[in-house]
């Protein structure tokens, strides 16, 4: 029997949540509905990621942070539940350090990709 697991992150900033799916080329509604799961359970999510087998998942906002919620035994990504966390993980860290970056007055200058996937930025901010 599966049901619904909510899995908790350190996303807090739903915009960048936003852009990190982006980058990982995932289409999402930024609205509250219902997904449903094994047996026709249902939850709630303020985020959905629509998927083709319609059991979609989502995020959902406890307070602190936002979680995933997904009914495991119908995910269908092209990753697994914790490759898709870890390269969730990355893009929102990526998206959060440019922002945070570029509010302090810095410009990017170079990102690189290493063979293993780690992301290297660059940042320059001139000082008169």
């Amino acid at each position: 029997m599966s049901h619904f697991s909510k899995i908790k992150t350190t996303i807090r900033d739903i915009e960048m949540l936003k852009l990190a799916l982006t980058d990982l080329g995932l289409n999402f509604d930024a609205k509250i509905q219902t997904i449903k799961g094994y047996q026709n359970q249902q939850v709630d999510a303020e985020l959905v990621i629509k998927q083709v087998n319609n059991y979609d998942f989502g995020f959902t906002w406890n307070g602190r942070e936002y979680e995933l919620i997904v009914d495991a035994q119908f995910w269908n990504q092209p990753w697994s539940v914790d490759c898709f966390l870890e390269k969730l993980m990355q893009a929102y860290a990526y998206n959060s350090i440019s922002k945070q970056g570029y509010n302090s007055g810095f410009e990017k200058l170079e990102k690189k990709v290493a063979d293993n996937g780690a992301i290297k930025l660059t940042f320059q901010r001139w000082i008169n």
